[in-house]
């Protein structure tokens, strides 16, 4: 009784929250962005910021800094510190690590309210866990797959400035001025890194440690070894402009000629969910069998579990690398 009475007041004040959210987080952010822009346009900004600048790292902090000093120290949170880096959000390690547990404990007690099985609750417990991380690694792919789209108009951006006399220092600014997140904020820690006195090699190798792409990689190797033997560097940034420029072509040939075998497996995969449902809206008392005996469960983990590995296995058939 006791967990069911938690479970209503927990899902009753995220619903509340979230219609709250819902109806004045748009109007306070478009106030706060547009109070943000008048600032920057009067110089207030700047004014204010003039007696406590810094040039130091400014990291985001939970509301409990023991968590988060204890999660840094760990691997644990090195990783996650590094994924919460290059999906973009701003948020802490210790905010991740509260939010998995909060969600944990909600998936557990929603699971236990409505499915009365011993077996689910656990896993929704883990499911529960892992969503925080599973955003932000949804976060970091499609930010790294927009860096990789716009990474060749940085490159032709660097060609133009290096040819009309500029040093690259010069052009990496011009980069971090002119285009947009998330290639833009990119450059500018690149840029501000070695303008605050950290060496031009560090600062581009970090700059391939946080965005883990081959391009990105050619880029950095390309330009060390042009400052350490000399060269055409303009002439060597539009070859790899052209590269990832026609790879991209390549790659979206090839999502035409799998589209059969993606949707196969999504289809594959939908399709005894679906039949389940069905079956139940038209036999419900012989699809109850299947939910309270032992092998029943039994078969239903079974089945998810080989549906699981047959969607991996089509997609690993199916994924060809450019």
């Amino acid at each position: 009784m006791f967990i069911a009475v938690l479970a209503f007041i927990v899902m009753t004040a995220a619903i509340l929250g979230g219609c709250v959210a819902a109806v004045h987080l748009p109007g306070y952010l478009a106030g706060r962005k547009l109070e943000q822009r008048l600032r920057d346009a009067s110089g207030l900004a700047a004014l204010e910021s003039e007696g406590d600048s810094t040039v130091l790292k400014q990291k985001h902090s939970s509301a409990v800094p023991a968590l988060d000093r204890m999660v840094t120290g760990s691997k644990v949170g090195v990783s996650l510190s590094r994924i919460i880096e290059q999906s973009g959000i701003q948020t802490s390690p210790g905010t991740v690590v509260v939010m998995s547990i909060g969600l944990g404990i909600a998936g557990a007690l929603v699971c236990n309210m409505f499915v009365k099985q011993a077996l689910a609750i656990p896993i929704a417990a883990a499911a529960g866990f892992a969503a925080p991380t599973a955003y932000l690694l949804h976060k970091r792919g499609r930010r790294i797959r927009k860096f990789e789209e716009q990474f060749p108009e940085a490159l032709d951006l660097l060609s133009r400035a290096i040819r009309a006399g500029h040093a690259f220092q010069t052009a990496m600014g011009m980069v971090a001025d002119e285009l947009q997140e998330p290639v833009g904020p990119e450059f500018k820690k690149t840029f501000d890194q070695q303008n605050f006195g950290l060496p031009l090699r560090d600062a581009l190798n970090e700059l391939s440690q946080r965005i883990k792409l081959l391009d990105v990689r050619f880029f950095v190797t390309a330009v060390l070894i042009q400052r350490d033997t000399g060269g055409n560097l303009a002439e060597v940034l539009d070859n790899l402009a052209h590269v990832v420029r026609e790879r991209f072509k390549i790659m979206r040939q090839v999502r035409v000629h799998t589209a059969h075998g993606r949707f196969t497996g999504y289809v594959l995969l939908a399709l005894p969910a679906a039949l389940a449902v069905a079956l139940n809206i038209e036999n419900p008392e012989a699809m109850e069998l299947l939910f309270k005996e032992h092998m029943g469960q039994m078969m239903i983990l079974g089945a998810i579990v080989m549906q699981t590995v047959g969607f991996f296995w089509i997609r690993k058939v199916i994924k060809i690398e450019v």
